[in-house]
């Protein structure tokens, strides 16, 4: 799976074909790969899967015993942040498939099942807060789609700005969507 995901890292997901992923793994035929994986887009499948597991163990670990909807989520944008930050390959990689990859039916790999799975969490955080009247009333898929979008862009802003401060850019993204959603007083 490594050698899969520096080898889209470093080439894109059009260059990278079993023999490159062979000759980065080491090996020296594809028959390894291929007996694992029916095709490119099984293998591609896996990757997903395996990055999204990271991710979620990441996050869950982050996530863990947070006491209201405004902690829960700070600690969210936080994670997710720090994840981008050091997972900067595997996010390099989710941008090359999610931009590229096409399915046997010309579906992508992201789709409206997998934008729901993602804004859910944020959702459930931000319907907890209103209930709770931590959170002032807003439509939580708007503001769902907002805050997930607002660092869903750190991978597209570290091709051009390699630089960006991320622990300050969770920072404000954490201030800006603690004053969005709070309730006023």
């Amino acid at each position: 799976m490594a050698a899969t995901i520096e080898t889209i890292a470093e080439l894109g997901y059009r260059q990278a074909s079993f023999a490159r992923i062979a000759e980065r793994a080491g090996l020296s035929s594809t028959r390894l790969i291929s007996y694992h994986f029916a095709g490119k887009n099984d293998l591609i499948r896996a990757v997903l899967a395996d990055v999204y597991a990271t991710m979620g163990r990441f996050m869950a670990e982050r996530m863990r015993d947070q006491p209201d909807a405004g902690s829960a989520l700070r600690a969210y944008i936080r994670a997710l942040v720090e994840f981008i930050s050091a997972h900067g390959v595997q996010m390099q990689v989710l941008m090359a498939i999610f931009l590229d990859f096409r399915d046997q039916d010309d579906s992508r790999s992201y789709d409206s099942d997998t934008e729901r799975d993602v804004l859910s969490h944020v959702q459930d955080i931000l319907r907890a807060g209103q209930r709770s009247g931590e959170f002032r009333d807003f439509d939580t898929y708007v503001m769902a789609t907002t805050i997930q979008r607002a660092v869903d862009a750190l991978p597209f802003l570290l091709q051009t700005r390699s630089d960006l401060d991320l622990a300050a850019y969770g920072e404000e993204l954490v201030t800006l969507f603690d004053l969005a959603t709070r309730k006023h007083a």
